[in-house]
């Protein structure tokens, strides 16, 4: 009521809503049209397996869109809805929730037709569908979410951001946006601050927020909100909201791991309990099964090419094939991980000379161009393929498949205090970090990272790490 212009008829929010419509349409579209390919598919298997091998193509189509698919539709939209599968696109959850939700779809659809009295002629027809389906609707999805952000890059479509806080943390916020991957890359208005910022554009001083933004008029304002008391904080989000522009904060370590304190009532002041992530009971048990049946289903399945690099590492180079290279894991107690050999069996005594060279900071050591690397192992490392061995590790309970990575030795004695918070649990062959830019974060990008995977932990955030770790290690960024 105080602003000059209604927030919701400015520039920003009208085109955010179009833009949010068209988005939800066509994911909509795409998702009934793979349920629909799913279901379809489901039928031309269930031919296959039970019946003479002839196939009614255009009969299995009629009878998806004429009778699955009339009540199949809706709930799967309505259920997908309900799991935030049509939020904005950095919010969406992956194919682990996808899955999810057809397995709840299939259970309303079994109930209404036992309710109904259908007649169910196959029973692994609907198990079908629900696999099949995931895997077509993910693979829309997917081509969706790649062609969309395409045509929007070539478009020259960017978040225009004005930064606000403090010269130094400004400038590692920067760095980690500009390095982080998906959704729209940012461009970098400049940032509000009293202090400098190298490689910002200075706009203003914090008193002066209201002018800088009525000259920039920048889509987002990202704060560090550590940087501001309350009552600052507040004041700048009124002044960006005045003006018809979103605000985002970026918290702290500390902040975030107080998302999910639990309130202590009858304390005399409002009190937060912060509770240890420590996987336990159920919670550990369906975190344990997953990893030991996907762990064993992928040692199995690609023996043949484990062998075949062992093979080529022995070859390259003398010295085992395996490397045991000692981490420390869950309780802070040491272990050997094991590796694909990738460097000269001496390479441990040459890092010494080395570390002038480093190119990491923090508790991290890593040179892009490590001459201790061999011909193989430079390939095995692109393609993150050393890691593999680490089953072994999962199977004997020492590692899970996602969670924090485990540091070496030396890295673990450079860790400050704040950073052992990632030690509650067991350490993972991949992580959030694995997918959120890898060697391009800094160490408190990467601990941080490992804050929220504790504080967010489920299985299906786990099947959707997993899934994107994939195209991370394709596509080869941050990875030397």
């Amino acid at each position: 009521m105080r602003a000059s212009r209604l927030y919701l008829l400015s520039r920003g929010p009208i085109l955010t809503l179009v833009r949010r419509t068209v988005s939800v349409v066509a994911l909509v579209v795409l998702d009934v049209v793979g349920l629909a390919l799913g279901i379809y598919l489901a039928l031309v298997l269930r031919q296959l397996v039970l019946d003479d091998g002839t196939i009614l193509w255009s009969a299995d189509w009629r009878l998806v869109t004429s009778g699955w698919l009339k009540w199949a539709a809706p709930i799967t939209v309505l259920v997908f809805a309900q799991s935030g599968l049509y939020r904005r696109r950095e919010l969406r959850p992956g194919v682990g929730r996808i899955l999810a939700c057809l397995i709840v779809v299939a259970l309303i659809v079994l109930a209404f037709g036992i309710g109904t009295g259908y007649d169910f002629t196959t029973s692994g027809l609907i198990p079908t569908s629900v696999v099949m389906a995931a895997i077509t609707i993910g693979l829309f999805r997917a081509a969706y979410e790649s062609a969309s952000l395409e045509l929007m890059r070539a478009a020259g479509i960017r978040r225009r951001v004005v930064l606000v806080g403090r010269g130094e943390s400004l400038v590692r916020l920067r760095h980690s946006l500009a390095t982080a991957r998906g959704g729209l890359g940012y461009e970098f208005v400049g940032a509000v601050t009293d202090h400098a910022a190298p490689g910002l554009r200075l706009l203003g001083s914090r008193a002066e927020l209201p002018r800088v933004l009525d000259e920039t008029t920048p889509d987002e304002v990202i704060l560090a909100e550590a940087d501001f008391d309350e009552r600052a904080v507040l004041e700048i989000v009124d002044q960006a909201h005045r003006q018809g522009i979103k605000v985002r904060l970026a918290p702290d370590a500390t902040e975030i791991l107080v998302q999910r304190g639990e309130y202590v009532p009858g304390q005399g002041a409002p009190l937060f309990e912060l509770r240890p992530p420590v996987l336990t009971g159920w919670d550990w048990a369906v975190k344990r099964a997953f990893d030991i049946v996907v762990a064993a289903f992928v040692l199995v399945i690609g023996l043949p090419f484990w062998l075949a690099i062992a093979a080529a590492i022995k070859l390259d180079s003398r010295g085992p094939v395996l490397f045991r290279d000692h981490r420390v894991g869950v309780g802070e107690r040491e272990f050997a991980m094991l590796k694909f050999r990738t460097m000269v069996a001496d390479a441990a005594d040459l890092q010494p000379a080395l570390e002038a060279e480093n190119e990491a900071g923090g508790a991290l050591f890593k040179i892009r161009d490590d001459p201790r690397v061999t011909r193989v192992g430079r390939f095995l490392r692109r393609f993150s393929l050393d890691e593999i061995p680490q089953i072994g590790n999962v199977l004997k309970g020492e590692m899970s498949l996602v969670g924090p990575r485990p540091l070496p030795l030396r890295d673990y004695r450079l860790l400050e205090d704040w950073h052992r918070r990632r030690y509650a649990v067991l350490p993972g062959m991949t992580g959030l970090w694995q997918i959120s830019g890898r060697s391009g974060l800094t160490f408190d990008d990467l601990v941080r990272l490992d804050f929220t995977y504790l504080e967010n932990w489920s299985i299906w955030l786990d099947i959707s790490v997993l899934v994107k770790t994939i195209p991370a290690v394709i596509t080869r960024r941050g990875a030397y």
